[in-house]
């Protein structure tokens, strides 16, 4: 197995297995806290006296930091080297987690817990792992890397859902959070792995000899961009709406405590299965038709759910179909950030992609509070749902799969 190296650094231990089991590590460790944080949601409300909108904001600022600060953190680690960038991301998502554990008054909640989290993320989440892959591994090994790494964010879904509701009967929900904002200081040494240097990605397509202006002019005038970032607004739309209110509507439906954990749990067991899948058909398929399917199959899943009685078995159901398209939006749209534009810049273009997927998670997870608390349902949310994966799925067809001005060099095995 030929070992990946960086120029001025011996580091022939870093072979592709290590640095994809790494980085799935790092999907799995940094994906798995967030995405339970919505069955704190109730305990955190209820014993500051708070309506169920005051922390859906906290959330849906968490989700728009993270999309605000995924292109900074893409082009620092382009730009620099991602060594350093993975590590100030573990510290401020463990601190922002914390937060959440103390007794701030609201704004202040929005705004430090808000901030660190997301610009955490920005800076440990699979986003900046699937870059790493990206510019670390030949493009024969790149889109099944690219499944795995989200597979492994989902595994860590399918860890942290059941684990949360157990850790909070023992120990409280306090306690809980403050062991899962220990969690990121395990990304450390995983991210040596994963480690670029500035030069990393020059040669492997196009637009590695050129300025980031230069780069976001060219990506920001050619419509088959434009239309991924448009399109990848529903994805987190919808991720965002869901676990953060799920768990509440499942409760709301008079269902225990535990469907909602292990619908959550389903949501990343299944995901595992949607992301390797997108991963494997995106290297033998048109990836925006992929795209297309993905999103018409999302809103066909949320039309079941409101057309069926209320049930066990349609939650979990409804939890499973979900998952398998839950971030099976990612190895497509990656790989088409990649074939469009090359990899030197992979970690900036596709944080601006990712920042339209979390102005879409900000107005899942604020809006879901706030609808509730004025209609005392969630019904509008779901139909909005339906709408925008109609949308995105249409949007997607006119994109052109094919360089934006030459072909993609190979990299050498």
């Amino acid at each position: 197995m030929t070992a990946i190296s960086i120029p001025g650094r011996q580091d022939g231990w870093r072979t592709p297995f290590v640095i994809v089991l790494c980085g799935c590590l790092i999907g799995l460790l940094s994906f798995g806290p967030r995405s339970v944080v919505g069955m704190f949601l109730s305990p955190i409300s209820v014993e500051n006296g708070w309506t169920r909108d005051v922390l859906s904001m906290t959330i849906a600022v968490q989700n728009l930091m993270w999309g605000v600060g995924q292109p900074f953190a893409g082009a620092i680690a382009d730009r620099f080297g991602t060594l350093k960038v993975f590590w100030a991301g573990a510290i401020m998502y463990g601190l922002g987690l914390a937060c959440m554990a103390l007794p701030l008054p609201p704004l202040v909640m929005h705004v430090l817990s808000g901030s660190l989290v997301g610009l955490g993320l920005a800076g440990v989440s699979f986003n900046l792992v699937l870059a790493c892959f990206a510019k670390l591994l030949p493009e024969s090994r790149r889109a099944s890397a690219l499944g795995m790494g989200t597979a492994a964010s989902s595994f860590g879904q399918f860890v942290f859902a059941p684990l949360t509701p157990f850790l909070i009967d023992l120990f409280g929900w306090k306690v809980a959070l403050l062991i899962f904002s220990a969690v990121p200081v395990l990304i450390f040494p995983l991210a040596l792995a994963l480690a670029t240097s500035p030069a990393a990605g020059i040669g492997t397509g196009t637009g590695s000899e050129k300025s980031i202006a230069t780069t976001l002019k060219e990506a920001f005038a050619h419509p088959s961009y434009v239309y991924l970032v448009i399109g990848f607004f529903t994805c987190g739309f919808q991720l965002a709406f869901i676990t953060t209110h799920y768990p509440t509507y499942l409760a709301d439906l008079r269902m225990p405590a535990w469907v909602a954990g292990w619908a959550l749990a389903l949501i990343g067991l299944f995901n595992i299965v949607g992301s390797l899948t997108a991963g494997w058909l995106s290297a033998r398929m048109s990836k925006r038709w992929l795209l297309v399917w993905i999103y018409f199959a999302r809103g066909a899943a949320v039309v079941l759910l409101l057309a069926l009685p209320p049930s066990t078995p349609l939650a979990l159901i409804f939890a499973a179909l979900m998952g398998l398209l839950w971030l099976s939006t990612v190895p497509p749209t990656s790989g088409l950030v990649a074939l469009m534009f090359g990899t030197r810049y992979m970690a900036m273009l596709y944080g601006f992609v990712f920042f339209s997927h979390q102005v879409g998670g900000f107005l899942g997870a604020w809006l879901g509070g706030l609808m509730y608390e004025r209609t005392g349902s969630y019904e509008i949310m779901w139909w909005l749902s339906i709408l925008f994966c109609i949308g995105s799925g249409l949007i997607n067809i006119p994109i052109k799969e094919r360089p934006v001005s030459q072909p993609i060099a190979v990299p050498a095995e």
